[in-house]
């Protein structure tokens, strides 16, 4: 499945910066409102230690990681749903992703103004928010007029989603998130078609310099922020992190250690955000390609199949399914399948994290 994220906050909070480090893609990063007029677009490989240990014992020509797509939307402003900064521009951009990655600024520094005058991480999700709530709210309140107007000429599955929206229009109005509205499972799919902004998960990136990538009183705010709505949240340096990015893997590991970091943290935030989507990963490996799959966490063996193609899922006949464990501890899939290690599921089998497999199909 294709997942895709976009970058958001107010300007010059490290946005375009850290969409750098993620994708190496060179987004202009420049100290001044707008320097992003169009949202820059990149995949971004998923970190997973996984498949180098499947690769050291399944000779492969190539290893394909999972990806997430990442869109670098301009910076927000006050006003920014009624147009101002060109903000309805980039609204619109936001409405197709699956995952908000909003940026807050939580360092201090002379050299890079700061839209508001001064750094308040509360004040600056609260903008923030309210833009996207006031753009969620027009869209809503449109809904409910086309909606009412089905009513009136009889469409009576339309009363259902009529009430649906009305109870949005209040809550958006009060200047909350949908995402905080109460709603029953079927609700809940009718919001996520609807694309409303303020209905999909956020991870709070807090934005720190070198000093604070131990967390800071300003990253403290963030997280209370983040456990007060159930939002995730990192602490990352962008400017590091882009930095990182240009680096070979030897000279990475120097410059890491030389930060007493373990590991980049551009993987706590890909982390992150497959934690807030609830996705997985399972894994297929032959002579011709090693991949990582993504799937949302829960789903059976037939659909997972069917992220590889869709022939998969309608002749499912079964998966044949090993742990990375059991490969390292006997060395080839023929020694596994020699030690009963392989598995054989069938269409009612719940994918677990990690899962190598073998589908076996019929068309």
């Amino acid at each position: 499945m294709a997942v895709q994220a976009g970058i958001v906050g107010l300007p010059n909070v490290g946005k375009s910066t850290l969409f750098n480090a993620l994708t190496a893609a060179g987004a202009e990063a420049a100290n001044y409102p707008f320097a992003t007029i169009e949202p820059n677009v990149g995949v971004v490989p998923v970190p997973d230690e996984r498949l180098a240990r499947i690769e050291a014992l399944i000779p492969t020509q190539k290893v394909v990681p999972a990806a997430v797509e990442i869109l670098d939307i301009a910076g927000l402003v006050k006003g920014a749903s009624e147009g101002e900064g060109l903000g309805n521009q980039f609204l619109g951009h936001i409405r197709s992703v699956d995952a908000i990655l909003h940026v807050v600024r939580c360092f201090e520094s002379s050299d890079v103004t700061h839209v508001e005058g001064s750094v308040d991480p509360d004040r600056d999700i609260d903008t923030i928010e309210l833009e996207l709530v006031l753009a969620d709210l027009a869209v809503a309140e449109k809904r409910v007029d086309r909606l009412a107007r089905s009513v009136r000429t009889g469409d009576k599955g339309a009363a259902a989603e009529l009430r649906l929206f009305e109870r949005v229009v209040a809550h958006l109005g009060e200047g909350l998130p949908a995402r905080s509205l109460a709603v029953n499972p079927d609700e809940a799919a009718i919001l996520r078609q609807a694309q409303l902004i303020t209905y999909k998960p956020v991870l709070y990136v807090a934005n720190v310099d070198e000093e604070g990538l131990g967390g800071n009183e300003l990253t403290a705010r963030v997280a209370e922020r983040a456990r007060s709505d159930g939002a995730g949240m990192v602490v990352i340096c962008a400017e590091i992190e882009a930095e990182i990015a240009l680096l070979d893997a030897d000279d990475q590991a120097t410059f890491l250690s030389d930060l007493d970091l373990d590991e980049p943290g551009l993987a706590k935030l890909a982390r992150a955000a497959y934690a807030l989507l609830g996705l997985e990963t399972f894994f297929t490996a032959g002579p011709k390609e090693i991949r990582a799959w993504t799937i949302k966490a829960g789903i059976k063996a037939p659909q997972a199949a069917g992220v590889i193609h869709t022939d998969f899922e309608r002749g499912f006949i079964r998966a044949e399914i090993y742990s990375i464990d059991d490969l390292e501890k006997h060395g080839s899939e023929a020694a596994m399948r020699a030690a009963g290690k392989i598995r054989i599921e069938g269409k009612d089998y719940t994918m677990a994290d990690g899962d190598v497999v073998l589908f076996r199909f019929n068309v």
